[in-house]
This record gives C-alpha cells, structure tokens and sequence, in this order.
C-alpha cells in the first residue's frame, strides 16, 4: 500500500448502533412491528386509562394520586376497567403507527442530510434532526390517531364522573356522528397537533442528542473504533428513553389534560378551552393543569423506553442482509 495514501475515516460508534431506514426490510418491519407494539400496548394501556380517569374527574371524583384512581377502578369495574377502549386503540394503531415510523426514519434521514453543512455538535445535530422528523410524523399521523384517541377515551371514563354509556366503540362512533357530524370525531384536533407534535418533537429530539452525550460520557466518541456491547447499546437506548419522557412529559402535561377534558365532554356540556383552563384552576389551582403527570410521566417514560429498545431491536431483527 503507498504510504502516501490518506487513511480510512473512523466511524463513529453512535453510527454502529443504528440502522437507517434505506437498510431496512420495510414489509418484514411491519410485520414484526405490529406484533412487538401491540404486545407493549397491552402491557401500558391500564396507565393510560389511569391518567384520563385523574384528568377528567371533577368534583368529588378527584382523585388524590395514581393508585387512588387504579383502586377506584378495580373496585368498581375489576380488571376490564383497566382496558376499557383497548379494542379500539389496538385496531387504529397499527395503521396510525406505520404512517408514523415511515415518515420519522424517511424525514430524519433527510433532516440529517440537510443539517450536516452546519457543522453542529453531535448532540445538537441529533436533537434538530430528530426533532423536526418527530414533529412532522406526529402530525401525518394525527389524521389517524386523533378519532381513535376521541372514542377510546370516551370508553375509558364511560359511567365515570357523570359521563354517559356506550356499548363498544361503534355505539360511540356512531352517537358522535350523530350529534356531531365528523367533525365530533375530530374534537380536539387541534390541540392533539400542539400536544402530541411538540411532545413527539422534544421527545425525539431529547432521545437523539441524549444519546450522543451518553455515548461520550461512555467514552465513545467520533475517533473511537470498538464497537459497543449489544447490552451496552440497549442500556443507553433505555436511559434516553427515561430522559426523552421526562422532558417531554413535563412540557407537555397541561395542554394534554386541557384536550383530554374536551374529548370525553358530552356536547351537551361542550365547553372552549379557556372554559376547561378555567375550570380546573378554580377547582385545583394551577396544579389541577397537571392533573396525571404522574401516569403521564411513567407512562412517557415507560412506554418511550419500551418502545424505543423494542424498536431498534427490531430494526435490528429486520436489517437487509449485506450483498457480498
């Protein structure tokens, strides 16, 4: 070899432990993935169903902390209370989910290609890619997501607090349409886009650019040559994870109780936000805006942490074998 010739760049470890959309088995991932996050959804759903039931109640039915509320429910409605609407969340969520994986991995890989003439830091530029490919999948997603989270709701609090009756997720559908016309099953659209898209932004983003730092803490930087541990890169997946959750949950906890509020009422007592904002300082002070942060939180995180490490386990699982 001509000792002149200029060396082979180091790759990065971070870039070792990702898999990138182009080298993925796109119907296999599908597949494996419908399967992985219907089996995470079955685990958290009841914290879900915890966290509506503390941000919808009023009155008397307030209750104090989470496991007030996981009592309540068990005592009156035994184990199903704690899935109440899960039919209908794991039917619309595999189409919500594939919209919303293919536009994260197609616009953050072109989100990356646009920022690296910046020369930003490692975690700046992972936070700003990810970020802005968060955003932009939460809100193709929306059009989906938003009917399935109005019915499933109005399931979980059926009964509860004075709220009306159904018999399954049709009966709700259909008393929505009727009533409402389907703009009923559209309540609260908007502020799911300022919920969901900011929270899936700053999730995303705390998740990329945390594990940049992590991976250097760790000492693995872009000089470095050993390629991590699968345990070692599954731990520091968990752990930002835990971190993108807290960030965003606690961001984005008031505006998520102010638009559950709206989704359940009966549009006999419809209300604007400024009407719930106002309702819940009267009954609870400033903190009543973050009713369910606890469930919110541990959900976020949990749910986030699970998903995360399921998720590029499975990318892992559904990576294109290298052509020789």
């Amino acid at each position: 070899m001509d000792s002149r010739e200029v060396p082979r760049p180091k790759v990065p470890s971070f870039d070792q432990t990702e898999i990138n959309w182009d080298k993925l088995d796109k119907t296999k991932l599908y597949v494996v993935g419908a399967g992985i996050f219907s089996g995470v959804t079955v685990a958290l759903y009841p914290i879900s169903v915890i966290k509506t039931r503390m941000q919808v109640a009023s009155g008397d039915a307030v209750q104090k902390n989470a496991f007030s509320a996981f009592r309540n429910i068990l005592a009156v409605d035994g184990i199903r209370g704690l899935y109440r609407g899960f039919g209908t969340v794991i039917t619309g969520a595999i189409p919500a989910r594939i919209i919303f994986l293919t536009s994260l991995e197609t616009i953050k890989a072109a989100s990356l290609k646009m920022v690296n003439p910046f020369n930003l830091s490692e975690p700046v530029q992972a936070a700003v890619a990810n970020g802005i490919a968060g955003m932009s999948a939460s809100l193709c997603s929306q059009s989906v997501f938003v009917p399935i989270d109005v019915v499933s709701q109005k399931l979980m609090v059926q009964g509860y607090s004075g709220h009306a009756k159904y018999n399954g997720g049709l009966d709700v559908v259909r008393k929505i349409l009727k009533a409402e016309g389907i703009r009923g099953l559209y309540r609260g659209f908007g502020l799911s886009v300022m919920t969901y898209s900011p929270s899936s932004a700053v999730w995303w983003a705390s998740y990329g650019s945390s594990q940049r730092i992590i991976w250097r803490l760790l000492g693995h930087s872009r000089d470095s040559e050993d390629v991590p541990s699968q345990w070692k890169i599954v731990g520091v997946q968990a752990t930002g994870g835990v971190i993108a959750g807290a960030v965003a949950s606690c961001i984005t906890t008031p505006i998520d109780t102010i638009k559950t509020r709206l989704q359940v009422m009966d549009n006999q007592k419809r209300q604007n936000a400024r009407e719930v904002v106002k309702r819940l300082i009267a009954e609870d002070g400033w903190k009543g805006l973050y009713r369910g942060l606890g469930p919110r939180f541990f959900s976020m995180s949990a749910w986030g942490t699970t998903m995360i490490v399921a998720y590029e386990y499975m990318k892992r699982l559904c990576a294109k074998s290298e052509e020789l």
